[in-house]
């Protein structure tokens, strides 16, 4: 014997039906349109994820466009005016935050340029647009965040994401992959974390991060371990925190240094597997200058020298004299440290303005000045900006074994346990042991890693002074300069026009030479 169903379900299933049909039918051709237009997207979008689950979705965008069960638009009917002229907004409001989430994550966004470590190729004020289609978006690790706001909210303040759901790292299909000379927004890899009163000691001109405030602690006799220091003085660096991969703050350099590459710094000069990289036309180094006259705010603006420049460009009292006689100068000539490219250098001399000139970096290098090297993993004592790397660092890259020697494991420490998870491997007696007290004898990366470098090279926080940039910190590359502001300028004269629309990368035609064997 067979049950048969009531006849009750069916005449439900028929009226379901019939109100489905009609809810259908109850639709103008345009809002067919917009869901079809949605629909496609959005399944594009899923086949791109590579995560079929989120076809689910689907039929909730057909009832939001089509059949109405879920009651969105309830304020539609309302009887006040007023509840549907605030919902109306509420509507628009949701519907513009949930586009830019998208948009944001999965195709790029813009970007402001906030310090001068790339002039002269990008300058301060410089407001970028930066895809992420090339080297392929990020899925985001953090999902759940304000899509407005990288890291903290505006105006209130406090975090802009949840620290849960997390992620781990997944990077979509892109059109290309990173190459040498490309500029690269990432995000700072030191800056996993953080102190809550960070903006109070910026503000008071002391340094800001949480593993230079930890070292310097130390350096300075303050205490002999600097981050149990910090954590016991909330009062005076807040709350340590810590920042996932993708919020934290976002950097641009340029890309010096591909996985797999030796890399090293002679002289100011990047090799990279024993070759000369080509050094940008716009880029900068610091020099002493010896001029004919003070300079003078026309002299700054036709040499393009900004305000920032010149905080950093005089000697003291005490320094002064000594500069003078170390450059057989005569007591009044007027000196500046200033970064500045060989273009300006040569214009400053064709112009009689120029006596003489030093690279600041070769005069410390002669006077024997100690080490500036401030890494993480600080692994050599004569290591500074302009001589780095020794005879050459290996660049990590997904599959590279490397055996777990006393070198290797101070150069490649901070990758292994900070980047690829493995934080209880520690030193001790020239051996690496694993949580269990295990020996670790050899490691095998699983990520790619790079050197990034600003083209103003001796005004730059890079690879330098905090190491290698894992593959999961990228976000993506620069598009265009879609407008810049001098900072130095005041309102309604500080448009730069001239860099509206411009190419971000000019020098890109250079380093592709360089990969074709043509120097």
């Amino acid at each position: 014997m067979v049950d048969k169903a009531p006849s009750g379900t069916n005449d439900r299933l028929k009226n379901f039906k019939d109100n489905f049909l009609a809810r259908c039918k109850d639709n103008t051709t345009k809002r067919w349109i917009r869901f079809s237009a949605v629909a496609i997207i959005y399944t594009l979008w899923v086949v791109w994820l590579g995560n079929y689950w989120f076809l689910l979705g689907l039929p909730l965008l057909f009832d939001i466009y089509i059949t109405g069960y879920i009651p969105f638009s309830w304020w539609r009917t309302s009887k006040s005016k007023m509840v549907r002229s605030v919902m109306s907004w509420v509507d628009a409001i949701v519907y513009a935050l949930i586009l830019v989430y998208f948009i944001f994550n999965f195709l790029g966004q813009n970007y402001m340029i906030p310090s001068s470590s790339l002039e002269k190729t990008l300058l301060t004020g410089d407001y970028l647009l930066v895809e992420k289609v090339t080297y392929g978006p990020r899925v985001p690790m953090t999902p759940v965040h304000f899509p407005l706001a990288h890291n903290t909210m505006p105006v209130i303040g406090g975090d802009s994401y949840a620290d849960w759901p997390q992620n781990g790292y997944r990077r979509l299909s892109g059109t290309g992959q990173i190459e040498r000379g490309d500029i690269v927004v990432f995000n700072f890899p030191y800056g996993d974390t953080i102190v809550s009163n960070e903006e109070r000691l910026a503000a008071q001109g002391q340094v800001n991060v949480y593993y230079d405030i930890a070292r310097d602690i130390e350096r300075n006799g303050v205490a002999e371990d600097g981050a149990a220091f910090i954590k016991s003085n909330p009062e005076v660096f807040g709350e340590v925190r810590y920042r996932p991969v993708d919020r934290r703050t976002n950097y641009v350099k340029r890309c010096v240094g591909l996985p797999g590459d030796t890399f090293k710094v002679v002289h100011d000069t990047i090799y990279a597997n024993g070759r000369a990289l080509p050094t940008p036309v716009n880029s900068q180094q610091r020099q002493i200058v010896a001029l004919s006259r003070p300079l003078t705010d026309d002299d700054r603006a036709k040499y393009r020298i900004t305000n920032e420049d010149m905080a950093y460009s005089g000697f003291s009292p005490e320094e002064t004299p000594h500069m003078q006689a170390y450059l057989r100068l005569p007591a009044n000539t007027p000196i500046y440290k200033l970064p500045l490219s060989l273009a300006t250098i040569e214009q400053m001399r064709a112009d009689g303005l120029l006596i003489s000139n030093l690279k600041y970096n070769d005069y410390l290098r002669r006077i024997g000045h100690p080490d500036l090297f401030r890494g993480i993993f600080n692994p050599r004592p004569l290591w500074t900006p302009s001589d780095w790397g020794g005879d050459g660092v290996v660049i990590p890259f997904r599959g590279l074994t490397i055996p777990l020697t006393e070198d290797n494991w101070t150069l490649y420490e901070r990758c292994i346990r900070n980047y690829e998870g493995h934080n209880d491997y520690y030193f001790t007696d020239g051996k690496v042991l694993d949580g269990q007290g295990n020996e670790v004898k050899e490691y095998t990366f699983a990520m790619d890693y790079y050197m990034m470098m600003g083209d103003n090279r001796d005004n730059s926080s890079d690879s330098r002074f905090w190491g290698f940039v894992p593959e999961d910190h990228i976000v993506g590359r620069p598009l265009i300069v879609l407008i810049s502001f001098d900072p130095d300028k005041g309102l309604f004269s500080n448009i730069r026009w001239s860099r509206m629309f411009s190419n971000p990368n000019p020098d890109k035609a250079a380093f592709k030479a360089f990969e074709k064997g043509i120097d």
